[in-house]
């Protein structure tokens, strides 16, 4: 007859398994998603170059894979193109940061303030339907054709929506966990740091994750109307001279940088959801 110490060990022993067992589901799910994107990214590669080479489509205006790559390649080589990507990373993580920066320390303002809040809902509603890119001629002759216009595009497009979500998602918070802060004579800001923020933490780590697309999107505009340098100003200089090769080789570097923040956000957020 089991005793109760071997009972123990043994429903510890089964745990272990069970958990061991759920993990190992976890990888191997984790590992198929990652070979399934691997496989379709080659196969739209490959029929992209086979379209190409086969004359299925216009090359003039589509390229294909290899012939990008080996642009992309004499341009590395020639030294110009390390230049412009670094131009434009570095605008696109100033931006970024920036904007997650203000947005979200316009949104704790507005909370802390229900008659700021007040005050200012109207212009942030107005703001927030304006189309950013008729600001840009504002923005060129008020700060002039250089690095702080494209970095005011991105403001634009970025603080506003930052600002709208991270409210949304305080407002959101459930109700009993301000008021148990209350109850043990927390001040307003022990609310805010103690229930308010955990509370919104993933709509902030989502906020990141589409801040990095709006940043892109600021600055690719923004080098489209003041700048000549950076992976904007490859785009359209490669309409200007018809070299469409060239546009889409830097659309695909544009695409890889972006991904990679992206998933330096989504470690972030694995590190930091840990932690809690």
């Amino acid at each position: 007859m089991p005793t109760p110490h071997n009972a123990g060990a043994e429903r510890e022993k089964l745990t272990g398994r069970v958990y061991a067992a759920y993990r190992a589901s976890r990888r191997r799910t984790a590992w198929l998603v990652r070979l399934t994107q691997a496989l379709l990214l080659l196969g739209g590669l490959s029929l992209w170059e086979l379209a190409g080479r086969s004359k299925w489509i216009d090359v003039l205006l589509f390229s294909y894979p290899s012939k990008v790559f080996r642009l992309l390649y004499d341009k590395l080589l020639e030294g110009t193109l390390l230049p412009h990507i670094g131009v434009t990373v570095a605008e696109t993580v100033a931006g970024f940061v920036l904007g997650t920066l203000l947005g979200a320390g316009l949104a704790i303002l507005i909370w802390w303030s229900p008659f700021l809040q007040r005050v200012l809902d109207p212009y942030i509603v107005v703001l927030n339907s304006m189309p950013k890119v008729a600001l840009g001629p504002l923005f060129i002759v008020g700060l002039g054709p250089g690095l702080l216009s494209i970095i005011a595009m991105t403001l634009a497009i970025t603080v506003i929506i930052t600002t709208l979500v991270i409210y949304s998602s305080f407002q959101e918070v459930d109700a009993h966990y301000r008021k148990v802060v209350r109850i043990f004579g927390g001040s307003r800001r022990q609310e805010f740091l103690k229930a308010i923020l955990p509370a919104s933490f993933p709509a902030i780590v989502s906020t990141l994750k589409v801040n990095v697309g709006l940043a892109w999107i600021g600055v690719i505009v923004g080098e489209f109307l003041v700048s000549k340098e950076g992976l904007g100003y490859l785009i359209i200089y490669g309409f200007q001279v018809f070299n469409f090769t060239l546009v889409i080789g830097s659309l695909f570097i544009i695409a890889i940088v972006a991904a990679v923040m992206y998933q330096a956000v989504a470690y972030l957020e694995t590190k930091l959801t840990g932690r809690r």
